[in-house]
Protein backbone atom coordinates (compact mmCIF):
# COMPACT_ATOMS: atom_id res chain seq x y z
CA UNK A 1 0.00 0.00 0.00
CA UNK A 2 1.33 3.13 -0.73
CA UNK A 3 1.98 5.31 2.32
CA UNK A 4 0.42 9.15 2.05
CA UNK A 5 2.61 12.21 2.04
CA UNK A 6 2.64 13.59 5.63
CA UNK A 7 1.87 17.26 5.93
CA UNK A 8 2.27 19.41 8.54
CA UNK A 9 -0.01 22.83 7.71
CA UNK A 10 1.29 26.33 9.49
CA UNK A 11 -0.87 28.84 9.29
CA UNK A 12 -2.86 31.94 11.31
CA UNK A 13 -5.95 31.90 9.90
CA UNK A 14 -8.66 29.14 11.51
CA UNK A 15 -10.60 29.69 8.54
CA UNK A 16 -7.89 28.72 5.73
CA UNK A 17 -6.74 25.81 8.02
CA UNK A 18 -9.97 24.51 7.19
CA UNK A 19 -10.13 24.69 3.60
CA UNK A 20 -6.74 23.51 3.58
CA UNK A 21 -7.62 20.80 5.71
CA UNK A 22 -11.07 19.50 3.85
CA UNK A 23 -9.17 20.04 0.37
CA UNK A 24 -6.15 17.78 1.81
CA UNK A 25 -8.58 14.93 2.68
CA UNK A 26 -10.24 15.16 -0.05
CA UNK A 27 -7.20 13.22 -1.77
CA UNK A 28 -5.94 9.90 -1.16
CA UNK A 29 -2.44 10.45 -1.54
CA UNK A 30 -1.97 13.38 1.44
CA UNK A 31 -2.77 13.49 4.92
CA UNK A 32 -2.35 16.28 7.24
CA UNK A 33 -0.64 15.38 10.46
CA UNK A 34 -0.95 18.69 12.35
CA UNK A 35 -1.66 21.96 11.83
CA UNK A 36 -0.64 24.87 13.98
CA UNK A 37 -1.26 28.48 14.39
CA UNK A 38 2.54 30.16 14.79
CA UNK A 39 5.70 28.73 14.20
CA UNK A 40 6.99 28.66 17.62
CA UNK A 41 4.21 26.21 18.21
CA UNK A 42 5.18 24.33 15.76
CA UNK A 43 8.70 24.16 16.22
CA UNK A 44 8.39 23.18 19.49
CA UNK A 45 5.74 19.98 18.48
CA UNK A 46 8.60 19.09 16.55
CA UNK A 47 11.43 19.42 18.98
CA UNK A 48 9.75 16.70 21.54
CA UNK A 49 11.09 13.86 20.21
CA UNK A 50 8.50 11.39 22.30
CA UNK A 51 5.37 13.16 20.71
CA UNK A 52 6.86 14.54 17.82
CA UNK A 53 5.50 13.21 14.20
CA UNK A 54 7.90 14.25 11.36
CA UNK A 55 5.58 15.40 8.70
CA UNK A 56 7.01 14.98 5.04
CA UNK A 57 6.60 18.48 4.09
CA UNK A 58 5.09 21.95 5.43
CA UNK A 59 2.76 24.32 4.40
CA UNK A 60 4.28 27.30 5.72
CA UNK A 61 2.60 30.84 5.87
CA UNK A 62 4.95 33.67 5.90
CA UNK A 63 2.53 36.23 7.21
CA UNK A 64 2.14 34.76 11.12
CA UNK A 65 1.63 36.37 14.72
CA UNK A 66 5.46 35.78 16.79
CA UNK A 67 7.97 34.64 14.53
CA UNK A 68 7.41 35.20 10.94
CA UNK A 69 7.10 32.41 8.52
CA UNK A 70 11.00 33.79 7.27
CA UNK A 71 12.32 33.69 10.63
CA UNK A 72 11.04 30.38 10.97
CA UNK A 73 12.45 28.54 7.48
CA UNK A 74 16.07 27.92 9.09
CA UNK A 75 14.77 26.56 12.77
CA UNK A 76 12.57 24.12 10.39
CA UNK A 77 15.65 23.53 7.84
CA UNK A 78 18.10 22.76 11.17
CA UNK A 79 15.03 20.63 12.94
CA UNK A 80 13.89 18.14 10.43
CA UNK A 81 16.34 18.83 7.26
CA UNK A 82 14.75 16.25 5.32
CA UNK A 83 11.16 17.53 5.63
CA UNK A 84 10.32 20.08 2.22
CA UNK A 85 9.00 23.41 2.88
CA UNK A 86 6.05 25.20 0.49
CA UNK A 87 5.53 28.28 1.77
CA UNK A 88 1.85 29.42 0.94
CA UNK A 89 0.82 32.71 1.40
CA UNK A 90 -1.06 36.01 0.66
CA UNK A 91 2.83 37.89 0.50
CA UNK A 92 4.05 38.34 -3.27
CA UNK A 93 6.55 41.10 -1.65
CA UNK A 94 10.37 40.54 -3.65
CA UNK A 95 11.91 40.40 -0.41
CA UNK A 96 9.83 37.84 1.29
CA UNK A 97 9.81 35.49 -2.39
CA UNK A 98 13.77 35.79 -2.37
CA UNK A 99 14.33 35.25 0.86
CA UNK A 100 12.10 32.10 0.85
CA UNK A 101 13.88 30.53 -1.91
CA UNK A 102 17.43 31.24 -0.53
CA UNK A 103 16.82 29.85 2.71
CA UNK A 104 15.90 26.58 0.94
CA UNK A 105 11.91 25.86 0.22
CA UNK A 106 10.95 24.04 -2.61
CA UNK A 107 7.49 25.99 -3.78
CA UNK A 108 6.34 29.57 -3.05
CA UNK A 109 2.35 29.45 -3.79
CA UNK A 110 -0.07 32.25 -2.81
CA UNK A 111 -3.40 31.77 -1.27
CA UNK A 112 -4.52 33.21 -4.47
CA UNK A 113 -3.88 29.74 -6.32
CA UNK A 114 -6.43 27.06 -6.43
CA UNK A 115 -6.65 24.22 -4.04
CA UNK A 116 -5.82 21.45 -6.94
CA UNK A 117 -2.76 23.78 -7.66
CA UNK A 118 -1.98 23.65 -4.12
CA UNK A 119 -2.46 20.03 -3.92
CA UNK A 120 -0.60 19.03 -7.22
CA UNK A 121 2.38 21.37 -5.93
CA UNK A 122 2.67 18.64 -2.89
CA UNK A 123 2.90 15.99 -5.23
CA UNK A 124 5.37 17.81 -7.44
CA UNK A 125 8.01 18.54 -4.74
CA UNK A 126 7.65 15.38 -3.23
CA UNK A 127 8.48 13.58 -6.72
CA UNK A 128 11.98 16.05 -6.67
CA UNK A 129 10.18 18.95 -7.82
CA UNK A 130 9.68 22.62 -7.76
CA UNK A 131 6.54 24.47 -7.72
CA UNK A 132 6.24 28.36 -8.22
CA UNK A 133 3.13 30.96 -8.61
CA UNK A 134 3.57 31.64 -12.44
CA UNK A 135 3.92 35.25 -11.25
CA UNK A 136 6.72 34.22 -8.76
CA UNK A 137 8.60 32.64 -11.20
CA UNK A 138 8.46 35.03 -13.56
CA UNK A 139 9.79 37.44 -10.94
CA UNK A 140 12.51 35.40 -10.17
CA UNK A 141 13.70 35.66 -13.27
CA UNK A 142 13.30 38.69 -14.33
CA UNK A 143 15.33 39.53 -10.95
CA UNK A 144 17.94 37.46 -11.19
CA UNK A 145 18.58 38.37 -14.92
CA UNK A 146 19.06 42.00 -14.07
CA UNK A 147 21.40 40.97 -11.33
CA UNK A 148 25.73 41.23 -12.30
CA UNK A 149 26.68 37.25 -11.62
CA UNK A 150 29.76 36.56 -9.89
CA UNK A 151 32.53 35.71 -11.72
CA UNK A 152 32.88 32.21 -10.18
CA UNK A 153 32.14 28.91 -12.22
CA UNK A 154 30.93 25.75 -10.94
CA UNK A 155 33.61 22.87 -9.49
CA UNK A 156 31.51 20.74 -11.97
CA UNK A 157 30.45 22.05 -15.67
CA UNK A 158 26.94 21.30 -16.52
CA UNK A 159 26.36 19.45 -19.95
CA UNK A 160 24.48 20.86 -22.94
CA UNK A 161 21.68 18.71 -22.54
CA UNK A 162 21.40 19.96 -18.51
CA UNK A 163 21.66 23.20 -19.20
CA UNK A 164 18.50 23.16 -21.58
CA UNK A 165 16.72 21.32 -18.84
CA UNK A 166 17.95 23.38 -16.28
CA UNK A 167 17.12 26.75 -18.37
CA UNK A 168 13.39 25.04 -19.02
CA UNK A 169 12.80 24.09 -15.29
CA UNK A 170 13.85 28.09 -15.14
CA UNK A 171 11.27 28.92 -17.00
CA UNK A 172 8.17 27.33 -15.00
CA UNK A 173 8.06 23.81 -16.59
CA UNK A 174 7.15 20.60 -14.79
CA UNK A 175 9.53 17.68 -15.53
CA UNK A 176 6.74 16.02 -17.79
CA UNK A 177 6.49 19.09 -19.84
CA UNK A 178 10.71 19.44 -20.27
CA UNK A 179 10.41 15.72 -21.04
CA UNK A 180 7.20 16.57 -23.73
CA UNK A 181 9.14 19.50 -24.80
CA UNK A 182 12.69 17.50 -25.39
CA UNK A 183 10.86 14.15 -26.36
CA UNK A 184 12.96 12.19 -23.92
CA UNK A 185 11.03 10.30 -21.08
CA UNK A 186 10.52 11.77 -17.51
CA UNK A 187 12.96 9.34 -15.99
CA UNK A 188 15.62 10.79 -18.41
CA UNK A 189 14.69 14.30 -16.88
CA UNK A 190 14.78 13.13 -13.46
CA UNK A 191 18.12 11.51 -14.26
CA UNK A 192 19.50 14.87 -15.29
CA UNK A 193 18.02 17.17 -12.71
CA UNK A 194 19.51 14.54 -10.22
CA UNK A 195 23.15 15.51 -11.83
CA UNK A 196 22.16 19.34 -12.07
CA UNK A 197 21.40 19.65 -8.18
CA UNK A 198 25.07 17.81 -7.58
CA UNK A 199 26.95 19.80 -9.68
CA UNK A 200 25.27 22.36 -8.43
CA UNK A 201 25.55 21.84 -4.30
CA UNK A 202 21.62 22.15 -4.54
CA UNK A 203 18.56 20.40 -3.24
CA UNK A 204 16.23 22.09 -5.23
CA UNK A 205 14.83 23.54 -8.57
CA UNK A 206 14.31 26.85 -7.85
CA UNK A 207 17.94 27.17 -5.75
CA UNK A 208 19.53 25.37 -8.85
CA UNK A 209 18.10 28.29 -11.38
CA UNK A 210 18.86 30.85 -8.97
CA UNK A 211 22.60 29.51 -8.64
CA UNK A 212 23.22 29.05 -12.15
CA UNK A 213 22.57 32.83 -12.77
CA UNK A 214 24.27 33.59 -9.77
CA UNK A 215 27.60 32.14 -11.20
CA UNK A 216 26.73 33.34 -14.35
CA UNK A 217 25.88 29.31 -16.18
CA UNK A 218 23.00 31.57 -17.87
CA UNK A 219 23.93 35.15 -19.17
CA UNK A 220 22.17 38.17 -17.49
CA UNK A 221 21.31 39.04 -20.78
CA UNK A 222 19.77 35.96 -21.91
Amino acid sequence: MKRKIKIMLVEDSPAYRKVIESALKGDPDLTLISQFGTAEIALRSLQDRSTRSVPDLILLDLNLPGMSGIEALPYFRKTIPDTKIIVLTQSNREADVLAAITAGTSGYLLKSNTLDQITEAVITVMEGGAMLDDKVAKFILDTLKKTTPKKATPHKALSPRELEILALIGEGLLKKEVAAQLGIGVKTVNTHVGHIFEKLEVNNAASAVNKAYRLGIFSSGA
